[in-house]
C-alpha cells in the first residue's frame, strides 16, 4: 500500500517553503489517516480502543485496558501523563428510523448544564449535516452494517438533542451507532476531517513511535462529560497524584484566520477549575525556546466577552472536572489545536499548529 507521503505527492508543496512534507511528518499523516477512518461514536469506542491498542503494543507500549479508558506506559511512566479523548460525535439509532446526536441522549441529560462549548454550539451546528453521508456499525464489534445520507437535522427543543433524518438506514435496530464517513483531506496547507479528537490520538501514537517513555491516557465519553469519571478511577486505582498532567484536544475558533493567528492555545483555567500553575508555564517557556505562537485561550475569551453582549463560555474541560473533582492533586494543563468547522466532518486545522504541537511534545521524548 502506498505511503501518505506518495498519495499526496500533487499537493505537497503547500506544506513546507522547499515544496515537501518535512520527512518527520509524513509517518504521522499516514498515522493519522487511517485512524480517521475507524469508527468511534461516543459511547461506542470499544472497537476503536483495539486499533489503538494493537497500534501501541507494536511499538513496544506496555497497554492496559480498562472501563472507557486504555493507558500506555513507556520506560518512564511517571515523567508526564498525557491525555487525549477518543469519541467523535456521530448519531444513535433510538427507534424505528430514528436517530439522535449520541453525546447529547437521554442518558447523559444529567452531565448537560448548558455552559459546555457543544451545548452552545448545538443550535449553530444543526443545520450543517445535510447530504452528509454517514456509516452504520454493530456497537462493540465495529462491524460494518451499510451506509446512508443524512437528509435533514433539527434541534428538538421538547428532547434537547439533534434529531437527524437517514436515508438508507431504516433497517436499524435502536442502540446502534452511526458515525460520519470521514476521510482526511490536505489542501491549502492544512488537514481537514472529524478531527475532534482524532487528531491528539494520531499525535500520541506518533510520539511513541519515536521513543516517548511517559504515559498516554486514551479516555472514552468525553463529549458526553463523561472521560474526567474514567481518568479519575484510573488515578484512584493507583493512588497516584500529579500537577504534570497535559490533556491534548482541538480548540474551536470562528474563522480560519483567527485560528491560524497563533500556532497552539494553552489555557490557565476553564469554567471547572484553575490549571496547575507550573507546567502551564513550563509549556510557555518551551513553545518560546521553540519560536512557536501561543495564546491562551481563557483571556481570549474573556476579551472577547468584554467586547460582546452575549458572553461566550470558557467551557468545561476533562482537566478542569478532574481538578475541581480532586481539589487540584489531579492538575496539570492543556495543549490544543486551532481550529475551524468544530463537530464537523469538516473541522480543520493548519498543518503549521499541527507541526507545532508535534515538534514542542517531541521535547518531552
Amino acid at each position: 500500500m502506498s505511503s501518505f507521503a506518495d498519495s499526496v505527492s500533487p499537493i505537497d508543496k503547500e506544506f513546507s517553503g522547499d515544496g515537501r512534507i518535512r520527512s518527520d511528518i509524513a509517518p504521522f499523516l499516514d498515522v493519522l489517516q487511517n485512524l480517521i477512518r475507524e469508527p468511534s461514536v461516543v459511547g461506542a469506542e470499544d472497537s476503536f480502543f483495539r486499533v489503538l491498542r494493537r497500534e501501541l503494543e507494536e511499538v513496544g507500549a506496555r497497554v492496559r485496558y480498562y472501563q472507557g479508558i486504555l493507558v500506555a506506559e513507556g520506560g518512564r511512566p511517571h515523567d508526564v501523563i498525557l491525555s487525549a479523548h477518543i469519541d467523535r460525535h456521530g448519531l444513535l439509532c433510538t427507534g424505528p428510523n430514528e436517530f439522535q446526536y449520541a453525546a447529547f441522549i437521554s442518558s447523559n441529560q444529567s452531565d448537560l448544564t448548558g455552559d459546555s462549548v457543544s451545548e452552545q454550539m448545538m443550535c449553530t451546528i444543526g443545520d450543517r449535516f445535510a447530504g452528509q453521508r454517514v456509516q452504520a456499525h454493530l456497537p462493540y464489534a465495529g462491524t460494518y452494517l451499510g451506509q446512508g445520507r443524512i437528509t435533514k437535522s433539527y434541534v428538538c427543543p421538547a428532547r434537547r438533542n439533534l434529531i437527524f433524518e437517514l436515508d438508507g438506514l431504516e433497517f436499524l435496530q435502536p442502540g446502534t451507532p452511526v458515525s460520519f464517513l470521514d476521510r482526511l483531506m490536505v489542501a491549502d496547507g492544512a488537514i481537514s476531517a472529524q478531527l475532534d479528537n482524532v487528531l491528539s490520538c494520531a499525535i500520541l501514537i506518533h510520539l511513541f513511535r519515536c521513543g516517548f517513555q511517559g504515559t498516554a491516557l486514551f479516555t472514552a465519553q468525553e463529549e458526553a462529560g463523561r472521560s474526567w469519571r474514567y481518568a479519575l478511577a484510573w488515578f484512584q486505582r493507583h493512588n497516584l497524584r500529579t500537577e504534570r498532567l497535559m490533556v491534548l484536544d482541538t480548540s474551536p475558533f470562528p474563522t480560519r484566520q483567527a485560528a491560524e493567528a497563533q500556532q497552539l492555545v494553552l489555557r490557565r483555567k476553564d469554567a471547572s477549575a484553575l490549571f496547575a500553575e507550573g507546567i502551564t508555564r513550563e509549556l510557555e517557556g518551551r513553545c518560546d525556546d521553540l519560536g512557536i505562537s501561543y495564546i491562551h485561550k481563557d483571556a481570549w475569551v474573556e476579551a472577547l466577552n468584554a467586547t460582546r453582549e452575549k458572553q461566550g463560555t470558557l467551557g468545561r474541560t476533562e482537566l478542569g472536572r478532574l481538578s475541581a473533582a480532586t481539589g487540584g492533586a489531579i492538575s496539570g494543563t492543556t495543549l490544543q489545536i486551532p481550529t475551524t468547522g468544530y463537530h464537523t466532518a469538516s473541522e480543520t486545522a493548519s498543518l503549521a499548529s499541527v507541526t507545532a504541537a508535534i515538534d514542542l511534545l517531541s521535547t518531552f521524548i
